[in-house]
């Protein structure tokens, strides 16, 4: 090791360090705190490959300052892998990647300026809650001579450093709600305790961009409720950049500003929660996000004649006179009636027997299976309108708000029922829900 030029002198109760060499002064010992900045995140035409297996396509991507963005997308989509290229884990073999102005592909990771809260939590087990969150303000702003057992405390500027890191440590922990739990250690802490020592971890350093990979996928039911209002609550306060990756679409519904929609290492869509619900541009999109997922109806379109389940639905505007279609319903648009009941020329309809009943309290789902289709379909009504169903009853399902896709699962949008409505979910929310029928 280089010799600084540096003495120490031991007594009885302390050690003296002294330094002659004028070029060893404390700013040379110490990594002065820098306050953090929100930054945006550009990322352009990123790829990457494992052997032949393409894991990211050519993705794009802009993340406003401040934003809470959410990849979703279900296990092999690729989302992961963007989150470890973003943090400087892993390495895209083509594309580029900014944070706010600069290129940080060259860069190692802890010099991005992004902290990183892991799916596993990885809290070392034989630290406590503080010495956890204090280690990366440790290894960031102290020398590695600072860090030096017995010695390094008497090092000019360590002591200083060492209270100003464990007021920030008792600080966060304070908002985070451990302030009474720093002396535990991981195994003594419950499982939304741990993920909070994580999460504490990762905001004392107080980093441009929170990078998040499933954090709460290994919390209960319960848990993972609170827990994620916690970490929405987290974001509003802290107003920093937040990159959230789940395979969960209630976690990306409930918390983001943006979602962005993964399958196969490419962006399906980017929207907000809820234009992703309403308005999704692919048939993968409208079944992954929802639950229970929208109901997938196999369509033939022949000589201007759209049948669903054998039955002739009023839709027009699709071009084409041999067509295999795809129409997309959200459980929540179905209305129940009995199978002599009236519809308008803007309604669709099937007519199927009852095969099973959840009752939820708040609501009801009602599983139908359908004349001359193969799968279920479901549909969620309130509880007074199933009171009385029993399984093996027959009715009529109708609908006048439905999603068009075409045979490669893109939609279409000039989609209109007979008598001139629109029927995409937007416009009919526009023009007031659909009645609901007893079932007689």
């Amino acid at each position: 090791m280089r010799s600084i030029g540096c003495s120490v002198r031991v007594t009885e109760s302390l050690i003296v360090l002294t330094c002659p060499n004028p070029k060893i002064s404390e700013s040379s010992l110490i990594h002065p705190k820098r306050a953090s900045v929100m930054a945006s995140v550009r990322i352009q035409g990123l790829r990457k490959s494992f052997g032949n297996t393409a894991v990211l396509r050519g993705v794009s991507l802009d993340i406003h300052d401040g934003e809470f963005m959410t990849l979703v997308g279900p296990s092999g989509c690729g989302k992961t892998t963007l989150l470890r290229i973003l943090a400087g884990l892993d390495h895209a073999d083509e594309g580029a990647l900014f944070i706010g102005d600069t290129p940080v592909d060259h860069l190692p990771p802890k010099r991005r300026d992004v902290a990183m809260v892991f799916q596993s939590y990885a809290l070392y087990p034989y630290m406590s809650v503080r010495q956890n969150m204090a280690l990366p303000l440790l290894m960031r702003r102290l020398s590695r001579m600072q860090r030096m057992p017995l010695m390094g405390r008497w090092l000019p500027g360590t002591r200083t450093t060492l209270g100003e890191i464990d007021s920030t440590v008792i600080e966060t922990a304070e908002s985070l709600g451990l302030g009474n739990l720093l002396e535990r250690r991981p195994a003594q802490l419950s499982g939304g305790q741990r993920q909070r020592v994580a999460l504490g971890r990762a905001m004392v350093r107080q980093p441009s961009v929170f990078l998040m990979d499933e954090p709460l996928s290994n919390l209960d039911a319960k848990l993972r409720v609170s827990t994620r209002a916690e970490i929405a609550q987290l974001h509003r306060r802290l107003g920093t950049t937040f990159v959230y990756v789940t395979h969960d679409q209630v976690e990306a519904m409930t918390m983001s500003d943006r979602v962005a929609m993964m399958m196969d290492g490419e962006i399906l869509q980017l929207a907000s929660p809820q234009e992703l619900y309403d308005d999704p541009s692919d048939l993968r999109v409208a079944e992954f996000i929802g639950t229970p997922k929208a109901n997938t109806l196999p369509a033939t379109l022949r000589h201007d004649v759209l049948r669903v389940a054998n039955e002739v639905w009023p839709l027009h505007g699709i071009a084409g006179h041999e067509l295999q279609l795809s129409i997309a319903v959200r459980p929540e648009w179905w209305s129940l009636g009995s199978t002599n009941a009236r519809v308008s020329p803007s309604e669709g309809w099937i007519d199927g027997d009852v095969s099973h009943i959840e009752l939820l309290g708040s609501e009801t789902l009602v599983h139908v299976q359908a004349n001359d289709l193969d799968s279920v379909v479901v549909a969620r009504v309130a509880p007074e309108a199933a009171r009385g169903l029993l399984p093996g009853q027959r009715l009529r399902l109708s609908t006048r708000r439905v999603l068009v896709f075409d045979a490669q699962g893109s939609r279409i949008r000039s989609v209109r029922w007979a008598g001139g409505q629109a029927c995409d979910a937007a416009s009919a929310d526009a023009e007031g829900p659909a009645p609901v029928a007893r079932v007689a």
